[in-house]
């Protein structure tokens, strides 16, 4: 017999022995580790703060820099996180290519330039066909409806019941939107040269309150901002509702969205804004931006 089989044998089995033993310490270590593991929610508590993504340049939901951020948004979001006995911290961002880029970046990944994603974000389209194109996502809690409206001068132009009576008159709208390729676009462009487009909706119906243009194409959320900031009676103008291609009929609701898998924090968030709701402080809230609150 090779003498030399033995000690190899011996030391294999040592080791055996002492992976055995090391094995239930190891999986202990493991468990602990587990059972220590926070929860998305628990962290967000441990940290008392909570993170709200909200649109730069978004008037009337959410404007101004990070520090004197103002609008709908902001307002609620501060609401819902005092709901939750937490202090909000605003994480504006710039719009991406798309919602999805949005999502992606402002929920459930985080942007490549390091910053994000948010414990949740507003402004959020509820919408069951985007929804289900972004399932890294939970969309949840519609809070306001948001359409389409011309806005005009009630003496001047009562009422608008199609694109043709716009013929001929001075419309603005905001660039880079449905709103604005609706209306370049209509039969052709027909209307096209009598359009001209604004940086945001807002600005785009302070001309018409300024009597600079015939009428304006914006939000109705736009619309009423700019008569509330420049503190006239909303009884002056009209407000038409207009059917265009590509324009969704029955405007669209807004909601929030938080990571798919932290669906404890967007039960809290839905009852806080359920709360808000039977209290009256959301009509408050609106009330206080010169906003109207529709049922989503």
């Amino acid at each position: 017999m090779n003498r030399r089989s033995n000690p190899p044998r011996a030391g294999l089995l040592q080791r055996r022995a002492f992976v055995a033993a090391a094995l239930p310490l190891a999986l202990g270590f493991s468990s602990m580790a587990m059972a220590q593991e926070k929860s998305a929610m628990e962290k967000i508590r441990a940290s008392g703060v909570l993170k709200v993504a909200l649109y730069k340049e978004n008037d009337p939901y959410s404007d101004g820099n990070m520090a004197k951020m103002t609008g709908l948004d902001v307002s609620l979001g501060k609401a819902l996180a005092e709901a939750l006995q937490l202090s909000p911290s605003y994480l504006p961002f710039d719009a991406g290519e798309n919602m999805g880029d949005d999502l992606r970046n402002m929920v459930w990944k985080g942007h490549y330039l390091g910053y994000g994603p948010a414990d949740v974000m507003l402004h959020v389209p509820v919408d069951k066909y985007f929804m289900e194109q972004n399932r890294q996502a939970f969309i949840f809690a519609p809070y306001a409806r948001e359409h389409l409206v011309v806005l005009s001068n009630a003496k001047t132009l009562e009422l608008v019941r199609s694109p043709e009576d716009l013929k001929g008159k001075r419309v603005t709208v905001e660039q880079g939107t449905g709103a604005a390729s609706a209306m370049m676009g209509y039969g052709g462009g027909l209307l096209s040269n009598t359009v001209s487009l604004y940086k945001n909706g807002v600005d785009a119906a302070k001309t018409v309150l300024e009597g600079k243009a015939d009428a304006a194409f914006v939000s109705l959320a736009q619309a009423e901002a700019a008569i509330f900031a420049l503190k006239l009676d909303r009884n002056d103008w009209a407000f038409s509702k207009l059917t265009m291609p590509g324009v969704p009929p029955n405007g669209w609701p807004l909601g929030m969205a938080v990571k798919a898998d932290n669906k404890e924090l967007a039960g809290l968030l839905d009852a806080a804004l359920d709360n808000l709701r039977a209290s009256g402080e959301l009509l408050k809230i609106f009330q206080s931006h010169g906003l109207t609150l529709a049922a989503p």
